[in-house]
């Protein structure tokens, strides 16, 4: 931390991470753990993402969104565990400010567009089950393209928000973050300025950016599972409810975890509840989306075994 001239206190120049383990010994069963997630979570979805291109039957829009859906997950693991692995490395819980703020946006980035492409997969599905006749002329490539350029923009201005309006408070100390990555709470609770606003914006935010798509997924799947219960065959009604019922649950995990993580703003103490969550947000969620999309979908298992044998054959 540095003086600064206009004030009797210090600016704070970089942050202190915590981490997961305080014990030294714990880190090496920490770093090989995570590095398994990390390479487990990245491979999953880059595989999910190559039966969607070669596979043609996978050339449909629920599967256009997935495949979006698979790059957003790695990329969501990728601005979070490598640091924290390079810092259980190099023994270095350092973090400067401007890559704290970095972090920070890449994360709301990200998040951001997995709201709206989860609203857009259960528009998807009330589209293709409730309006069947119409599907292709409301869900045209142009139509996709736009949903995911929408998401993108919109997530983009949520995240530029947050970060310029943290950048506007004061750190003075202490600087030391009980966490494993940069986040909103955590650096309200060490901001020696007010953060009434930055809060206000959050929760203003949040509704457009969490409240909204809730709303609309929900509204989705009450049509949908109306629509499902007048299909007379037992065969046609499980067949309409197993391929929502993967979106379902990685739409539980997404926000049941977010929720929870921005809830406990006017908590003081740092918890390792939010670090437990932290990691089932951006750590265990993104690993098991490509297998909770894959488990029941014998398209996506085909497509995967024949992506699998083709890089066997070609070792």
């Amino acid at each position: 931390m540095e003086p600064d001239g206009g004030t009797n206190g210090t600016v704070v120049t970089e942050f202190i991470l915590l981490g997961l383990v305080d014990k030294p010994g714990l880190r090496p069963l920490v770093f090989v753990l995570f590095l398994f997630a990390y390479i487990v979570t990245v491979g999953g979805n880059l595989s999910i993402l190559a039966a969607i291109l070669v596979e043609p039957k996978l050339h449909t829009p629920m599967y256009f969104f997935l495949g979006n859906l698979s790059v957003l997950d790695v990329g969501c693991i990728t601005v979070t565990v490598p640091s924290m692995l390079s810092r259980l490395l190099s023994h270095k819980r350092t973090v400067p400010y401007g890559a704290c703020l970095t972090q920070l946006f890449f994360f709301h980035q990200l998040a951001g567009v997995d709201c709206f492409l989860l609203t857009a997969m259960a528009y998807d599905r009330f589209l293709a089950i409730c309006r069947p006749l119409t599907y292709s002329t409301h869900m045209s490539q142009v139509v996709q393209k736009i949903l995911v350029t929408v998401s993108w923009a919109c997530a983009f201005s949520n995240a530029l928000t947050h970060t310029v309006a943290i950048s506007t408070l004061n750190f003075c100390g202490p600087n030391v973050i009980n966490h494993f990555y940069c986040d909103l709470p955590q650096l309200f609770q060490l901001s020696c300025s007010s953060t009434q606003l930055n809060e206000l914006l959050l929760f203003g935010l949040g509704i457009l950016m969490a409240g909204a798509p809730v709303i609309l997924i929900v509204s989705s799947y009450i049509h949908v599972a109306a629509a499902v219960l007048r299909i007379r065959s037992a065969e046609g009604r499980k067949k309409a409810f197993s391929t929502c019922g993967s979106h379902l649950t990685v739409v539980g995990i997404f926000y049941g975890t977010g929720v929870f993580s921005y809830m406990r703003l006017g908590s003081v103490e740092a918890s390792d509840k939010d670090k437990g969550i932290g990691i089932l947000n951006t750590v265990i969620s993104p690993m098991l989306n490509p297998l909770i999309y894959s488990l029941r979908n014998p398209d996506v298992q085909g497509a995967l075994r024949r992506v699998i044998s083709g890089k066997l054959a070609l070792t």
